[in-house]
């Protein structure tokens, strides 16, 4: 009777140990089998998951980092990166409330901005509604005040989730200013890179992110809320050396004379002497009677016979050996010479010359005959003055497609005893502008020959990241007395000689004409090339200037003096002189494109007294970088401008403060 009680609460023990071991096993069981499934699954049905429905209704896409600024040397932008608007929407998302109550005054605000009926937007709408359309494309290249005004629009401004507005954004690379073309600039597509943007491409080009897209239709791919999987970072900003105002009249000053002399083409670059910073660069070719267009870069991709001013070269070698000096002389006789069955010929006068005569006269037979006097027998102590001064070089400057200059030399098959008489007056070698206008800076610079600059700085988010330095070529060109006795040489050609008729007292020039035939050895018309190559003051040279003008119309004029002189004068006086004399008043205006609708507007973020500015309605890319600079961590979520901040405005914050923004998408 005892033990009943016992024997029950064993019974009841017995029964719970059972189930609990029960429910445990069937825990067990199916934990193996839950396992299981997903080891299967990962196996198996997961890449047939992704293979059959997220591969094929979702994709991963490029989201474009934006090509950083290209500036002038004041700051003034050259080409920039504008932010272009594609206006969708979706339908499927907008309420049918939403839509009946408001597609009314929607379609009054769209008649009024696009300047079409009511009715045809109302048509349109309806259309689209009705098919639930969930990617409708409404208006394509807005800039920043058409877009900033759409969005504001009724049922738009609810948003993507209640009014269905989507917007994509992209980028458009526009020039800036009228007076600095496409040849000069140039581009990067990707596929092929030319002038100042290809040069800098690696610096302007950003890194790209990525983000996800949902297909629609067959064509179509909607962004997911503008999930990024990967930010864009946008790319530097690069300032160049180019002065806009000196840009601006060397343009105006060859346009001009091009049009006069009706040419085919021409160029000028104008080098900072000290720096070799190039201040301009303007290649112009004729595309129909009377119009020029910079489409093309002759200055660094076109390699031509410099003609006489390529005498300037020659006879410095000899100065610098010693063969000749101010006491030299050469009888050219009648002004006509033939050398190894070569006739050399002159065309201003003959008698006795020294040297500066040489030079101020442009006479082919004394440079000839001094080269051939003092070098017929050891020709190659004559090129290597060339090679020391890198006329073989192919220069090594940013701008992709410079040209590689060639030069006759004893080894060359084409080499005779005439070739040494031909390379002392300018023929029988061939080099890129750039490259002889790198020379005279050499003699303007006392002798120091430094490169060619076309970058003044890097810059990104207000930071310098690079400044650009002088680099030297060649330390010393020559001895000080053979720069010296060059200088006052081209200083007499310009008082005295060949270009007597851009002698201005206000300002000493040193310089030197030029005029070459080229393709002379095909049938046909003579084709010529002025030139003027020089420098100013001549007594301390602040700038280089090398000016070509190419076939000029020879009815008109062709002479290096007659032609290309008058625009390196006019250049001259109006970069130099204080008071500038017969100057356009259209040269003293910008000629700049108005960039105010092309650019989301840019304010300067300050922290005063540790209060936090008021960041709601400004544009997320322009505020973050700044505030990052100040010394705060940001955290956000989105694109476009702010619409809430953490801290609040005029609440205190400290240095190393994390700031939340978020932003419109």
């Amino acid at each position: 009777m005892i033990k009943q009680p016992n024997n029950n609460y064993e019974k009841k023990r017995s029964n719970a140990l059972k189930w609990g071991y029960l429910f445990v096993l069937g825990a067990l069981v199916l934990f193996i089998t839950f396992l299981a499934r997903i080891l299967i699954l990962q196996n198996t049905n997961v890449q047939e998951f992704e293979d059959n429905y997220i591969s094929k209704n979702y994709r991963e896409a490029k989201l474009k980092a934006a090509r950083g600024n290209l500036f002038a040397s004041d700051g003034s932008i050259l080409a920039t990166t504008v932010m272009r608007y594609d206006v969708y929407l979706d339908f499927k998302s907008m309420r049918d409330t939403i839509y009946s109550n408001n597609v009314g005054a929607l379609t009054d605000s769209l008649s009024k901005m696009f300047d079409k009926p009511r009715s045809y937007f109302r048509a349109k709408l309806d259309a689209q509604n009705q098919k639930n359309n969930q990617y409708y494309l409404l208006a394509k290249g807005l800039d920043f005040d058409e877009y900033d005004r759409i969005r504001n629009f009724p049922i738009f401004k609810k948003g993507k989730n209640k009014g269905g507005f989507i917007v994509e954004r992209n980028f458009r690379r526009e020039l800036a200013t009228t007076q600095i073309g496409a040849g000069t600039i140039g581009m990067d597509n990707g596929e092929s890179k030319s002038g100042l943007e290809g040069a800098f491409s690696k610096f302007l080009t950003g890194i790209d992110g990525k983000r996800l897209e949902q297909k629609i239709t067959s064509s179509q791919w909607k962004p997911i809320d503008y999930w990024k999987v990967q930010e864009p970072v946008d790319g530097q900003d690069v300032y160049t050396t180019l002065d806009l105002r000196i840009q601006d009249i060397a343009h105006s000053a060859l346009e001009n004379q091009l049009i006069k002399f009706d040419a085919d083409h021409g160029s000028v670059v104008v080098m900072e002497v000290e720096t070799g910073k190039i201040k301009a660069m303007v290649n112009l070719r004729r595309t129909e009677p009377g119009i020029y267009v910079d489409a093309y870069n002759y200055t660094v991709k076109d390699a031509q016979e410099p003609g006489s001013t390529f005498k300037t070269v020659s006879l410095l070698a000899a100065m610098d050996d010693g063969f000749i000096d101010e006491n030299t002389k050469v009888n050219i006789g009648n002004g006509i010479w033939t050398y190894a069955g070569q006739r050399i010929t002159d065309g201003h006068g003959g008698g006795t010359y020294d040297v500066s005569d040489v030079l101020a006269k442009s006479s082919n037979v004394g440079a000839a005959k001094l080269i051939t006097e003092h070098y017929a027998d050891k020709p190659q102590v004559f090129i290597d003055h060339l090679k020391r001064w890198k006329m073989f070089d192919k220069m090594q400057i940013e701008l992709p497609g410079i040209a590689k200059p060639s030069i006759q030399t004893p080894s060359s098959k084409r080499w005779n005893k005439a070739t040494l008489a031909s390379l002392g007056y300018g023929y029988s070698s061939s080099f890129p502008l750039l490259q002889m206008v790198t020379f005279y800076n050499g003699i303007a610079n006392r002798g120091k020959m430094v490169k060619p600059l076309f970058i003044d700085k890097i810059m990104k988010d207000g930071k310098v990241l690079y400044e650009a330095k002088p680099e030297i070529m060649v330390k010393k060109m020559a001895s000080d007395k053979a720069i010296t006795m060059m200088t006052h040489a081209l200083t007499k050609a310009v008082e005295k000689g060949t270009a007597k008729s851009i002698y201005t007292p206000n300002l000493k020039i040193a310089g030197k004409t030029g005029t070459a035939r080229f393709e002379y050895w095909k049938a046909g018309p003579m084709k010529y090339q002025a030139s003027f190559a020089g420098f100013y003051p001549a007594d301390n040279p602040k700038y280089t200037c090398f000016v070509v003008v190419n076939q000029p119309d020879v009815s008109k004029g062709f002479y290096g003096g007659t032609v290309s002189a008058p625009v390196f004068k006019e250049i001259a006086g109006k970069t130099f002189l204080k008071t500038p004399l017969n100057i356009e008043k259209d040269l003293l205006v910008e000629h700049k494109v108005d960039l105010h609708k092309m650019i989301e507007p840019n304010v300067k973020v300050t922290v005063k007294k540790d209060s936090m500015p008021k960041l709601v309605g400004l544009i997320g890319k322009n505020v973050i970088p700044q505030l990052e600079n100040l010394g705060y961590r940001v955290d956000y979520k989105g694109v476009g401008k702010i619409t809430g901040q953490f801290p609040a405005e005029g609440a205190t914050i400290g240095k190393n403060q994390k700031i939340y923004l978020n932003l419109q998408n």
